[in-house]
């Protein structure tokens, strides 16, 4: 099962048919994006199910509904156990970015929380889950593709948001504080937390 996000609420992506309670089912090869996105503005939606038959084609079939942005991001360490966050938007939110042409995406994920928190020496540590989720630009819907490390750095200095990416803090949060900013964050950034 997959979750691809349009804000907080979930597509999932299923085998299962399931009777349809405050969710909506749609059969994946046969579905209309844009009615689907509409279906899941609405409040009484909580999630939308589109179902296939085939478990391994699942994904492949989503993501060729709508022009996919390639992504890669960190959950980075300081040597206190903190963890780097980014408030951008009104949420806070693990610092990341699309990728450049001729780009690895460990590259992308390493370059893009250096210029969006300023912090240095960065390293990957292992890779972690990949996040979907879609947005809207220009009139014209999307699916971010964000490959996630979980990163390691023993960097001290000030950290300097990116102003010109709406980024207006960038801060190590401590693990007795990880519940009050995962109050105002994205449910993509919680399955990583």
């Amino acid at each position: 099962m997959y979750k691809i996000f349009v804000g907080d609420k979930p597509i999932i992506l299923t085998t299962k048919v399931e009777t349809e309670t405050n969710f909506k089912n749609f059969l994946i090869d046969s579905v209309d994006i844009n009615k689907v996105l509409s279906k899941l503005k609405k409040d009484k939606y909580d999630s939308v199910r589109l179902i296939g038959s085939k478990k391994e084609l699942l994904l492949k079939k989503f993501l060729s509904l709508l022009p996919n942005v390639i992504a890669g991001g960190g959950k980075v360490y300081n040597k206190k156990g903190e963890i780097l966050f980014i408030f951008r938007n009104g949420k806070w939110d693990l610092p990341k970015g699309k990728a450049e042409l001729k780009e690895t995406i460990n590259e992308t994920a390493l370059r893009e929380v250096e210029e969006e928190t300023g912090v240095f020496g960065l390293s990957i540590v292992k890779p972690l889950e990949i996040t979907y989720h879609i947005f809207k630009r220009m009139g014209q819907f999307y699916i971010k593709v964000t490959y996630w490390f979980k990163m390691y750095s023993d960097y001290e200095g000030e950290l300097i948001p990116q102003e010109k990416e709406g980024i207006t803090k960038a801060k190590w949060i401590s693990e007795t504080k990880l519940t009050k900013v995962l109050n105002n964050s994205y449910a993509n950034i919680k399955l990583l937390l």
